[in-house]
């Protein structure tokens, strides 16, 4: 099951993160904001009351049309399932008046660069791919964060 998360889902939502091994993760505190201030435009999926999954975004300020994806995270007994692209169209599907979506990605993680081609295919959407971020901003150790940006989608 998908749905909006609630804010005691922000504590899951760390753990998961930090579960991953490959998310940059942020403070309990600030999932649990998450799920507080951005629940309109975040998803968790849930299977027998468990959290397997969570995609949190937001509508970019000076864009409102544009959902920007911030962490796509999902467990690692539910992956390869589908669970990752199920919440990322359902979130899509969820917030009115988008019709674009960003997300960025290093150049390392084949399966986030996997999860948003697929979801640009699914949509017959465009998807155009720069480097938003550099090492020089990021940091020693950190790739560069490479912007998928997808749309217009037509809904």
């Amino acid at each position: 099951m998908i749905g909006h998360p609630e804010v005691s889902d922000g504590v899951a939502c760390w753990r998961l993160a930090e579960a991953t091994g490959v998310l940059d993760v942020n403070s309990r505190y600030s999932y649990l904001l998450w799920c507080r201030d951005f629940a309109a435009t975040s998803v968790v999926a849930r299977r027998d009351g468990e959290l397997l999954g969570f995609v949190t975004g937001f509508r970019r300020p000076e864009e409102p049309s544009t959902l920007v994806v911030w962490q796509v995270g999902v467990d690692a007994a539910a992956r390869g399932q589908g669970v990752a692209a199920e919440m990322l169209d359902a979130l899509f599907d969820r917030v009115p008046g988008v019709d674009h979506l960003e997300a960025t990605v290093t150049p390392d993680n084949t399966g986030s660069i996997a999860l948003f081609s697929r979801f640009a295919e699914r949509h017959g959407a465009p998807v155009s791919r720069s480097e938003l971020f550099g090492v020089e901003l990021l940091g020693p150790g950190h790739e560069p964060e490479i912007l998928f940006r997808i749309g217009p989608v037509d809904r």
